[in-house]
Order: structure tokens, then C-alpha cells, then sequence
């Protein structure tokens, strides 16, 4: 056991970076308290951190992490949390004790965008030294935003000449001619959470822009068919919904110089019983193949409202004692 210690830190003043880092009633202090062995005390703008030397010391370096960080990117009450969590299991490499960050692309809203698990660091390192990528897990892993965000990172690089988003529209079978309106409204609702992400990322105007001047393209995976896509950005959402004959026709259309991203959560797959997944049969047939890499996401990589993580676990427990009951 080390010896005991008291160190004082002044976050300067009641402002976002107070309440952020101190939490509501105190509950990130708490949190701290928890986690880190070390008792934790409000007082003034002053947090007292109190308890063994080495505990003191690595509690002192991730709060004083967080205050060079916040003048880079303000963080939330919850962001905090996760962040002291990562810290204290050695497992996260986005932030050193400095507050430096790998940094895929910075929005419209001047909001950096950067890896924020282990898995997610993965994820992007896989999609810079690979040609096909697939990120599989659960939602709120933050695949699709993260692919989103280093094909625009790529298009402002200039490293490619566009952006091609498509998923499966599995619920209207692809007949998309029964619906009312033009092709844009036809598959619009498939399609919306590949613009909701984008949207999030690059300023409306300008996407409006890049769409109107096909420079990123958004369509349903049907209309990839007998086309070859080259200097592009793919990104391939929902693949668990494709079927083997709709992957194998996408992996094909893949042109030179192009980067595809495929994302989907096998557990979440919509497809009629009598069709096999495309992705779960392309993870079976593509391991081991150079430029193809594969990244699996759990629920500990949820990035979302922490509950989320929550209820994806409570969903796999339940069906995971369903199975044994078979």
C-alpha cells in the first residue's frame, strides 16, 4: 500500500467545464470516488482528491486530461464518465495525459469527430490500411457514423472523388415502383439515417450541393447492379439485410482507387426466413483475404445514452435463454 495524499485542483470556475467535469448533485465526483478508490470533495471550484498516492495521482492526471481537453472540445456530464471509465481500465487511446486526440474530421458545428472505445480506434485504423472493411456489432457502436465521418475526411483530402451511401430496402422488397413520388421519394425512408449521420457531419447546404452535383450519391442497394464504382467512398449500412446474391453483386462493382465500409448487427436482421444474410455469408467466405479486414463491435462500444448499452445486453441475455431452452 502507498502512502496517503491530498491534492487540490482548481477548475478556475462555474462554467460548462465545472459542471461537466463536477456532474449534477455531484455524481461524476461520485462516480470518481467509485472508480478510482479515491475520496473526492467540492469545495469552491476545488476538487480535493484524498487517498492513496497512486490512486490521488492517477485520478489527478485524467481530471487535469479533461481540462486541456475542454479547450479543444467541450465534452458532456456522460462523455466525462465513459471517458473516466476508459481511462481507468487502461483500455482507450484517443486521449494521452496530455489531451491530444486523433481527430477523423472536424463537423460544420467545429465539433471533432474521434474514436472513442478501443474498438472504435480499431475500426478507423482498419479503414485507413484496408480496401473492404466490415465494422459488425451492435446500434449506438457508432459504424455507421465513423465510416460517415472518414469518407468525408477522404473527400476533403481529396482522396477520392465521391461518396456513395446505399443500404438494403428491405421492408418494401425493392419494389419500390408501388410507391408514390420520384426515385428520391420512393427510397427516402430507407435511406434516412445515412443522411440524418451526414447531416450531423457537413453543413445541409453544402450536402444539398454535393448531392445536386453527384458527388455523393445515396441510393438503395438494388440500383448498384451493373455498375463499377471507382475513386468513390463506399458505404454499405444495414448489410445484414442484404442477400448473398445482392453482397456478392456489391463487392463486385468495386472499381480502383475506391474504400468501402460495411456495416450491419447479424443479431438485427429483417430478412424473410428463407433468405440467408448476405453479411453473416460473407464473414464465412472473405476471412483471410489481405485488404479485407473486420472489426467487431459489443455492447461496451455503445456510445449512445449509456442505458442503450443496457438494454442491448438485457435483449441478448433474454435470447440467449431462449436458445437453451431449445
Amino acid at each position: 500500500m502507498t502512502g496517503l495524499t491530498e491534492e487540490r485542483i482548481d477548475l478556475g470556475r462555474y462554467d460548462e467545464r465545472f459542471n461537466a467535469i463536477v456532474g449534477y448533485g455531484d455524481e461524476n465526483l461520485k462516480y470518481f470516488q467509485k472508480l478510482f478508490g479515491v475520496k473526492v470533495i467540492a469545495k469552491g471550484t476545488e476538487i480535493i482528491l484524498k487517498g492513496e498516492e497512486e490512486k490521488v495521482g492517477k485520478l489527478s492526471r485524467f481530471i487535469r486530461s479533461l481540462m486541456k481537453e475542454f479547450e479543444k472540445n467541450p465534452l458532456s456530464i456522460i462523455e466525462v464518465r465513459e471517458r473516466a471509465k476508459r481511462f481507468f481500465e487502461n483500455e482507450i487511446t484517443e486521449m494521452s495525459e496530455n489531451g491530444e486526440r486523433e481527430v477523423v474530421v472536424v463537423t460544420h458545428r467545429r465539433k471533432p469527430i474521434v474514436p472513442k472505445t478501443p474498438s472504435q480506434k480499431k475500426y478507423v485504423d482498419a479503414i485507413k490500411e484496408n480496401d473492404i472493411v466490415f465494422g459488425i456489432g451492435p446500434a449506438g457502436t457508432g459504424k455507421t457514423y465513423l465510416a460517415m465521418a472518414m469518407a468525408v475526411a477522404y473527400l476533403k483530402e481529396h482522396k477520392i472523388n465521391k461518396i456513395i451511401l446505399t443500404r438494403p430496402a428491405v421492408e418494401a422488397g425493392e419494389k419500390l415502383g408501388y410507391l408514390p413520388g420520384g426515385i428520391a421519394e420512393k427510397v427516402d425512408p430507407y435511406l434516412r439515417p445515412l443522411y440524418d449521420a451526414l447531416y450531423d457531419i457537413v453543413d445541409y447546404d453544402k450536402v444539398a450541393y454535393m448531392i445536386e452535383r453527384n458527388i455523393i450519391e445515396i441510393a438503395p442497394l438494388a440500383f448498384m447492379r451493373g455498375r463499377t464504382l471507382n475513386d468513390a467512398f463506399i458505404i454499405l449500412d444495414e448489410a445484414q439485410n442484404s442477400t448473398r446474391e445482392q453482397m456478392k453483386m456489391f463487392l463486385t462493382r468495386i472499381g480502383f482507387g475506391s474504400k468501402v465500409v460495411i456495416t450491419g448487427d447479424i443479431t438485427q436482421i429483417d430478412l424473410p426466413k428463407k433468405e440467408h444474410s448476405g453479411l453473416i455469408e460473407a464473414v464465412e467466405i472473405l476471412k483471410g483475404i489481405e485488404g479485407i479486414s473486420f472489426v467487431w463491435f459489443k455492447e461496451e462500444d455503445v456510445v449512445r445514452h449509456p442505458i442503450v448499452a443496457k438494454i442491448i445486453k438485457a435483449y441478448e441475455e433474454r435470447e440467449e435463454a431462449e436458445k437453451s431452452k431449445e
